[in-house]
């Protein structure tokens, strides 16, 4: 039972942690290559875009989406996905999908010529789900070692564990007030009925050990 317990709160935290990391927003430092409009009809993988843009029509099952094409400074790619999302989740409350890519596109560079950029997003990218991070800021930046400090990230954590942890000292004070002493009382009733139990059985014991002793 011990392994069963530790497995399921891992497994608890590790679904928080892929929560969190895919929701909350990260800064990339890259370079813009290309910026492009594609028409996708979605499947399987369906929940990880958004829905469509603010005005338009949500019973649709194919619809065009901007991307970002990308370099990082190690000539790594990325691509990603500039999607409105509205008043929906994440609860980014983006609206401007078409000026985000009229500024991608505005800053797009060569290699020779490189136009760092920090590139807001949430999500992840897999190539074997062809899901995308979604792009929700764009702006250029000096050089490729600039660093952003996520104090929007950093205070929502510092605010959910402070909940976890009021939640965790309340249920401890009311299981030390309340379950403890009935487990306790059940505890000492079944220990109480064993006594008994083991008291009568000496008892029946000794009775039959009074026939046997007249037999013989």
């Amino acid at each position: 039972m011990v392994y069963v317990k530790w497995g399921f709160w891992g497994l608890f935290w590790l679904l928080v942690a892929a929560f969190f990391h895919y929701t909350l927003p990260q800064n990339d430092i890259v370079r813009v290559t290309d910026t492009y409009e594609k028409r996708i009809d979605f499947g399987e993988n369906s929940i990880f875009w958004a829905k469509s843009d603010a005005g338009n029509a949500e019973t649709t099952v194919n619809r065009d989406i901007f991307f970002i094409q990308t370099k990082f400074p190690n000539d790594k790619v990325m691509v990603y996905r500039n999607e409105d999302t509205s008043a929906g989740w994440p609860p980014y409350f983006k609206f401007d999908t078409s000026n985000l890519q009229a500024e991608a596109a505005d800053l797009k560079s060569s290699a020779d010529a490189p136009q760092w950029v920090a590139i807001k997003h949430y999500g992840w990218r897999n190539e074997f789900l062809s899901i995308y991070p979604n792009a929700v800021g764009v702006k250029a930046v000096d050089s490729p070692d600039v660093t952003f400090i996520p104090w929007l990230n950093i205070a929502i954590l510092i605010v959910f564990f402070a909940f976890v942890w009021a939640i965790w000292v309340r249920w401890r004070r009311f299981r030390e007030a309340r379950i403890d002493p009935v487990l306790e009382d059940m505890g000492d009733s079944f220990e109480a009925a064993g006594d008994n139990i083991a008291e009568k059985r000496g008892r029946f014991r000794a009775w039959l050990d009074t026939f046997r002793g007249q037999a013989r």
